[in-house]
């Protein structure tokens, strides 16, 4: 069973996704559950840092709330929703706090992502990318993300940089932002029916 976020003081409850259902090595089959928009992308860049979750501290802030409600994968560390969006710090090029995307990589992998927490326009160029080009930085659960993903001298998760898994590996292609309407399965005739012809429900295909 996947961990529950401490709220550093309460235990807060899980909010519905199936644990057992948040795989990063399953991205190259990932299927999008939401209508989506495309989006500008402000920048191709491999580079995908991280921060601690436990440097959310402002019990007051739009980013608390959003962590709070959060669930830590207890074998990558990585934070996630009740979608299985996981948890992440943007630029102001994409918009407001709680903002999901879907990221395809060069690999062909998608990734969703939730907008958990906003990176200063000083440090960020455009909105978009910080020093070293940095557009996507996972928020984390440092402890358990060493011990799966390894770390170097430094002590940093992934050698400081995600890209160096392969689920992760590749420059951005495309982003999508992710609307609020789930995608449904249309109703479809392998063949249209001749005219005038009454059709059996069992022949619809769903």
């Amino acid at each position: 069973m996947k961990r529950i976020i401490l709220s550093f003081i309460s235990i807060l409850l899980l909010c519905g996704y199936s644990s057992s259902d948040f795989d990063i090595d399953s991205f190259d089959q990932y299927d999008k559950e939401y209508q989506s928009e495309e989006y500008e992308v402000c920048s191709s860049s491999d580079v995908k840092t991280y921060e601690s979750y436990r440097a959310i501290t402002n019990t007051a802030s739009k980013q608390y709330e959003i962590i709070s409600k959060l669930t830590i994968d207890d074998t990558t560390g990585f934070l996630y929703d009740e979608d299985g969006f996981i948890a992440v710090a943007l630029g102001s090029h994409f918009g407001a706090l709680g903002s999901r995307y879907y990221i395809t990589l060069s690999s062909g992998n998608v990734i969703p992502i939730i907008k958990a927490d906003a990176k200063s326009d000083h440090h960020v160029e455009g909105g978009c990318s910080s020093a070293g080009g940095s557009v996507i930085e996972f928020i984390i659960d440092e402890q358990i993300s060493r011990e799966y993903f390894g770390q170097g001298p430094s002590g940093l998760a992934s050698y400081g940089n995600f890209n160096n898994y392969p689920s992760l590996n590749g420059t951005i292609v495309k982003i999508e932002k992710v609307l609020d309407t789930k995608i449904e399965e249309g109703i479809y005739y392998e063949e249209l029916p001749e005219e005038g012809k009454v059709v059996n429900l069992n022949d619809i295909t769903y």
